[in-house]
């Protein structure tokens, strides 16, 4: 019970004492009424995506180390040999332990993760923090048990949850909720990378879809702070060391963009390469839990070959870089396509992020040594080649040309390569873009049946249905009723659109009033016979660009809208004119960041 007040001799009135959520709300009134609250928030944010990044990374590694019987600080893909053949059933292992993880989530998380680039095109920036947990946990494990692929997704899906919890915790507005979870996924990129510009660009080009100057101040706040966290908690990225000054001329842009046309090629190949392998595993009699096992009894065995096909290939890019162009490159880059493919494809849960570079810089060398073989006089070093490709072939599976320039850049701390690497990512990503259409990333959202190509925000097009446009106070008239009654029900300028129905209240088309008074029909002629637009209609699912595709196609300027096709039960009438309205304010409105709160 509360004390009297002194001064009053009485208990304060419940108005009078501060609550939590009084409390609360002034602080998320102060956060939504100053930009650099923001700013704040993605510093904080960062500062936790670092820590969750480093403890990802040592976790992993020494995963690798107890697993393959690595030396302390030795990498998985560095190594030269498996110590012992009976290791190539770790990664089997690996594959039982993920079966058992989709077994458990089928029944109890059944619903679908929404990554950064999904929950910032399609949801407003709207994550789960524990569905980020979940798959940050599974990329360790697959990668942890040697799958050949990386942790980047669990980094950027980590970082972004994190963002995403705090934005929804202070109620942002869509587009501050949005480019917070750009944030998120570049300061866990950026911290795992050591790489502050990368993950910066990787935030604009692969989650947010554009750079904008509100969203710079946030997004460089939150990897600046990941990064220097990770680094004060001793994580540490070799830089990449290039085997002589590299001393290119102006000719030499001519091989590199062809070698940028050869990126794009094999991006396509390994992005429909791991379709095939998911869609074979599905044609299979394999139960979906046992197939990351029977992959990684594959993933093994090619082990035995050279252990560079296991997990990111991190270790193995700083061995190849410098090293002679043999056919053991050959072999190794095509084996480790096929194993990235077997991971993504049968199940395991990881990103092609630095797999990419890793093949990038594979076939950047072989791509160095045929061009000398078949042009003696022409010298293009193999190793300023694997940079290159490096580069080049990320962005073909990746995207992002200045997020994978800049990285370059992070990694060989070489300034003069920078020009010739975002030439080659910029043909490669033109080119993908116009043969194939998208990244890795969006590629997966496609076959799931979504049809964006980037991270965009198109999810309020979503929301604004033909369902919240359409109008209910329309005219109607029975469809075998005679002009004659319609002209005594309807006056001339009172109305400009009659929808028809028949007894049970289906669609029969569309009359202007305008032309049954201007008709020469006798005046017993049915109202049908002047009907339009009766086999075009809307269904009050279609959003607004179906919608405005719909009304060009019927050539019309009013439509019925429909509950469905079959039974055509009237509900509404749309205009095109106020669908092309609402479609342009709505677009204002998301271009100018002032989208409606979720």
């Amino acid at each position: 019970m509360d004390a009297p007040s002194p001064e009053t001799g009485r208990a304060p009135a419940p108005a009078e004492r501060p609550t939590l959520r009084r409390l609360v709300d002034q602080a998320q009134s102060i956060v939504r009424a100053r930009e650099t609250s923001l700013v704040l928030i993605a510093a904080v944010m960062g500062v936790l995506a670092g820590v969750a990044a480093s403890i990802m990374s040592a976790t992993t590694q020494w995963m690798h180390e107890v697993l393959y019987w690595l030396a302390p600080g030795e990498r998985l893909s560095s190594s030269p040999a498996l110590a012992s053949p009976w290791l190539i059933l770790v990664p089997a292992v690996g594959g039982a332990a993920m079966g058992v993880i989709a077994l458990a989530l089928k029944r109890w998380r059944r619903h679908p993760f929404v990554d950064p680039i999904e929950a910032n095109a399609l949801h407003g920036g709207r994550m789960s923090l524990t569905d980020s947990i979940i798959v940050a946990l599974q990329t360790m494990v697959s990668n942890g048990f040697g799958a050949s692929l990386g942790l980047e997704a669990g980094y950027s899906q980590i970082g972004s949850g994190i963002a995403s919890r705090l934005g929804l915790t202070f109620k942002l507005r869509r587009n501050d909720l949005r480019i917070l979870v750009g944030a998120g996924a570049a300061a866990g990129i950026g911290a795992a990378f050591d790489a502050p510009l990368m993950g910066a660009f990787y935030g604009f080009e692969i989650v947010i879809g554009s750079y904008s100057i509100p969203a710079a101040a946030p997004v460089l706040a939150g990897t600046v702070s990941a990064v220097m966290t990770a680094r004060l908690l001793g994580a540490h990225v070799e830089p990449l060391h290039m085997p002589l000054d590299p001393n290119l001329g102006p000719v030499d842009i001519l091989p590199i963009l062809f070698l940028g046309l050869a990126a794009a090629a094999v991006a396509i190949v390994i992005m429909r390469l791991v379709t095939t392998v998911e869609t074979l595993f599905g044609m299979s009699r394999i139960p979906a839990p046992l197939r990351p096992m029977v992959a990684g009894i594959g993933i093994g065995a090619l082990a035995l070959y050279s252990p560079q096909v296991l997990s990111d290939g991190h270790g193995a890019l700083h061995t190849q870089v410098g090293s002679a162009v043999t056919t053991s490159v050959a072999i190794v880059f095509g084996l480790k396509i096929l194993a990235s493919a077997l991971s993504i494809g049968s199940g395991f849960r990881g990103g092609l992020f630095f797999a990419s570079l890793f093949l990038g810089a594979l076939m950047g060398k072989l791509y160095g040594g045929l061009l000398a073989l078949a042009f003696p006089g022409f010298h293009l070093d193999p190793s300023v080649a694997a940079v290159v490709g490096m580069g080049a072939l990320a962005v073909g599976v990746i995207g992002g040309p200045l997020t994978m320039s800049f990285l370059v850049l992070e990694m060989t701390r070489d300034i003069s390569l920078s020009g010739f690497v975002m030439a080659a990512a910029v043909v490669t990503s033109l080119t993908v873009r116009e043969t194939f259409g998208y990244s890795f990333s969006t590629w997966r959202l496609h076959l799931r049946g979504e049809t964006i190509r980037g991270a965009q925000d198109v999810g309020w097009m979503r929301d604004l249905t033909v369902a919240k446009m359409m109008r209910t106070d329309f005219p109607t008239f029975p469809q075998d009723g005679t002009l004659d009654a319609l002209r005594a029900r309807y006056a001339l300028g009172s109305t400009r659109i009659v929808v028809l129905v028949d007894a049970a209240g289906s669609y029969g088309g569309l009359l202007r009033l305008s032309e049954a008074y201007a008709s020469l029909e006798p005046g017993e002629t049915a109202v049908s016979v002047l009907a339009t637009q009766r086999d075009h209609v809307l269904l009050p699912a279609m959003n607004v660009k179906e919608a405005a595709l719909a009304f060009d196609t019927a050539k019309a300027e009013d439509l019925a809208v429909v509950d469905d096709r079959d039974n055509r039960h009237l509900l509404g009438l749309l205009g095109e004119s106020h669908v092309l309205k609402r479609y342009a304010a709505e677009l204002e409105r998301a271009r100018r960041g002032l989208g409606a709160e979720d």
